[in-house]
């Protein structure tokens, strides 16, 4: 199975200068825990509500003055639509990540979510065996 197959492509992103504020708001909106943040459609980092929480909130920052840039992920690990599930789920499971942004020609065109994997009955022991590792300890 590839993860074009089963990836979500309708991803709200957000753009380096915006605000945490804006940041927690989007994925508030579409009830997710991280966005990709993009230049164009060029994905440059990701932030995620844990990030919002840690390196924003936790330290005393104003969220409304706060920009993305200062605590998002930058440069990614991405995958690509026509890479195998399994694949996917490595990068995940090696890198300790829940979701994975893909990629096609440098643009965005979805995310691939260990969720996404786990509601495939093909995959489940795939997204199992990610869970796991992604959940141990560095």
């Amino acid at each position: 199975m590839l993860v074009k197959e089963i990836m979500s492509t309708n991803i709200a992103s957000l753009k380096s200068d915006d605000t945490i504020e804006k940041a927690a708001m989007l994925m508030k909106q579409y009830d997710v825990g991280s966005s990709p943040v993009c230049n164009q459609n060029n994905i440059v980092g990701i932030v995620t509500d844990r990030d919002i929480t840690l390196r924003c909130v936790a330290v005393g920052q104003d969220t409304k003055h706060q920009r993305v840039c200062d605590i998002m992920t930058e440069n990614p690990v991405v995958g690509s639509p026509d890479m195998n599930v399994s694949d996917a789920v490595r990068i995940m499971s090696d890198k300790q990540i829940r979701r994975l942004p893909i990629v096609d020609n440098n643009s965005l065109v979805g995310i691939v979510a260990l969720g996404d994997i786990s509601l495939e009955p093909t995959q489940q022991d795939n997204a199992e065996t990610a869970l796991k590792n992604i959940s141990m300890p560095d």
